[in-house]
C-alpha cells in the first residue's frame, strides 16, 4: 500500500469512528461508544494500516490496569454502602440548600480526585436523586452541581480520569508532582464553580427548604468493618502514588488485597467494573495509533507561538475546542506527539490535562460524566442542552483562564 493511500484509509477510518463515538446511534448502524471504537480498531488492521503486532503495541496497558485497579477499589466501597451512606450524611449536615449544593460539590470533586470521575458520577448520581428528592428540593442545580464538581476535581490528580492517566504515562511526571502543580486549578476551579451556581440559581435555592421524607426508604447503613479495610487499603494505595511507585501496579495491588481481606466471593465485585470502558480505551488506542502510524497530526502540528505563556495560552484554547470536537482521550493522545516541540514540555503536559479536562464542562456532551448524572436522572428530570450550557460555558471560560494562569505562576 503506497504511503498517501494509507494516510487516507486512516483519516477515513478515524473520521467514521469518531462520528459515532461522539454522537447518537444511527438508525443504519446502531453501534455504542465501545463497539463503535472496536470497530475502529478492526478496520485499521484489516485494511493493512496497522499489522496485528502493531495493533497489540498500541494499546496502552498501564492506563487500563491503573483504570482496571481504581474501579475494583470503587466497587468494594459501593459493596460498603459508603457512597449511600456520604450521600445521606450530606443531606443530614447541610442544613440549608446553599450549605448542601457546597458540600455536595466538595464530596464529589474529592471523591474523582481519589478515584475516578466516571465511576463517582455512575455511583453517586442515584443516591443524589435519592437525596434531593427525599428534601423536596429542586434537583437541577444539584445535579449540575455533582457533575462540573467531579469533572474539576478530576483535575488535581493523575487518577483523577483517563486523559490524566494517559499523560502520567506520556509525559513521566510523577505523581506528587502532577498533584502539587494541579490540585490548586481544582480548589480555585470549585471556588469559581460554586460562586457560579451559587448566583446562578440564588433565587431557586432563597426559597427552598430542606424537609423530612419518612416516604422514601432508608438508606442502607455503612458496612464498617469492609469500609475500614478499604479505606486502610486505599491510604496505603495513595502513599505508594504518592512514594512514586509504579501507579498502575500499586493500585492494582491495593484492589488485589482488599479481595484477600474483605472475605468475599468476588464475582459482585468483578461485576461492577465498567469492561466496556475498558474496552473503549483500548480500542480507541489502536484507531488514533492508526492515525499517529501516518505521521499526519506530527506534520499538521499548529504553530502555537515561541514563549511559554503564548504556547500555554494557545494550547489551552485549542485544547478546549479539540475537546469538545474530537472528545478529550482521542484529542490528548493525538497532542502528546506535539510535546517534545514546546519550550517547556512539563508545563504543556499540565496545561493539557487541566484544559482537557476542565473542557467537559462546556457543555452536556462535553464529558462522560456529564452524561451519566444527566441519563442517570432521566426519570425525575430532563435536563436540555441549554439548561447546562448557559452554567457550563461561564464555568469552563473562568476555570480555564484561572487554570492556566495559576500553572504559569507556578512556574
Amino acid at each position: 500500500m503506497m504511503q498517501g493511500e494509507r494516510e487516507w484509509i486512516a483519516v477515513a477510518i478515524f473520521a467514521v469512528t469518531y462520528a459515532l463515538i461522539s454522537g447518537r446511534r444511527l438508525k443504519v448502524l446502531p453501534l455504542n461508544r465501545p463497539a463503535a471504537a472496536l470497530l475502529g480498531a478492526v478496520l485499521m488492521v484489516a485494511s493493512g494500516v496497522l499489522t496485528p503486532e502493531a495493533a497489540y503495541r498500541a494499546v496502552n496497558y498501564d492506563t487500563l490496569v491503573l483504570l482496571l485497579g481504581m474501579m475494583l477499589i470503587a466497587a468494594y466501597l459501593q459493596l460498603a454502602g459508603f457512597f449511600e451512606w456520604a450521600a445521606d450524611q450530606i443531606l443530614h449536615r447541610a442544613g440549608t440548600p446553599q450549605r448542601l449544593l457546597l458540600y455536595l460539590m466538595l464530596t464529589s470533586a474529592g471523591l474523582s480526585a481519589l478515584l475516578v470521575n466516571d465511576t463517582v458520577c455512575l455511583l453517586l448520581t442515584p443516591l443524589v436523586v435519592a437525596v434531593i428528592v427525599r428534601g423536596r428540593l429542586p434537583l437541577l442545580p444539584y445535579l449540575l452541581a455533582l457533575a462540573t464538581s467531579a469533572n474539576i476535581g478530576s483535575v488535581a490528580t493523575l487518577v483523577g480520569n483517563p486523559q490524566n492517566m494517559i499523560i502520567g504515562h506520556l509525559s513521566g511526571i510523577s505523581f506528587a508532582r502532577f498533584a502539587a502543580a494541579l490540585t490548586p486549578v481544582a480548589v480555585v476551579g470549585l471556588v469559581i464553580n460554586y460562586a457560579v451556581l451559587r448566583v446562578g440559581f440564588r433565587k431557586v435555592l432563597a426559597v427552598a427548604r430542606i424537609e423530612s421524607g419518612d416516604s422514601v426508604a432508608t438508606v442502607p447503613v455503612l458496612d464498617r468493618r469492609l469500609f475500614v479495610k478499604v479505606a486502610v487499603v486505599f491510604g496505603l494505595v495513595l502513599t505508594g502514588f504518592l512514594a512514586g511507585l509504579n501507579l498502575p501496579w500499586t493500585a492494582l495491588a491495593g484492589a488485589a488485597l482488599i479481595m484477600v481481606l474483605a472475605r468475599r466471593d468476588t464475582h459482585p465485585v468483578l461485576k461492577l467494573v465498567d469492561w466496556h470502558l475498558l474496552v473503549f480505551f483500548a480500542a480507541l488506542f489502536v484507531v488514533v495509533e492508526g492515525l499517529n502510524g501516518t505521521g499526519l497530526p506530527e506534520r499538521f502540528r499548529p504553530d502555537l507561538g515561541a514563549s511559554v505563556p503564548t504556547q500555554a495560552w494557545n494550547l489551552t484554547w485549542l485544547s478546549v475546542l479539540g475537546s469538545n470536537i474530537f472528545s478529550n482521550v482521542p484529542f490528548v493522545l493525538v497532542a502528546g506527539r506535539w510535546m517534545s516541540g514546546f519550550v517547556n514540555p512539563d508545563l504543556m503536559w499540565q496545561v493539557l490535562a487541566m484544559a482537557t479536562t476542565l473542557a467537559g464542562n462546556l457543555t452536556l456532551l462535553g464529558s462522560v460524566a456529564n452524561l451519566i448524572v444527566v441519563e442517570s436522572a432521566r426519570g425525575h428530570i430532563e435536563v436540555g442542552f441549554w439548561d447546562y450550557a448557559k452554567f457550563g460555558i461561564p464555568i469552563t471560560i473562568a476555570t480555564t483562564l484561572a487554570g492556566t494562569a495559576l500553572l504559569l505562576l507556578g512556574q
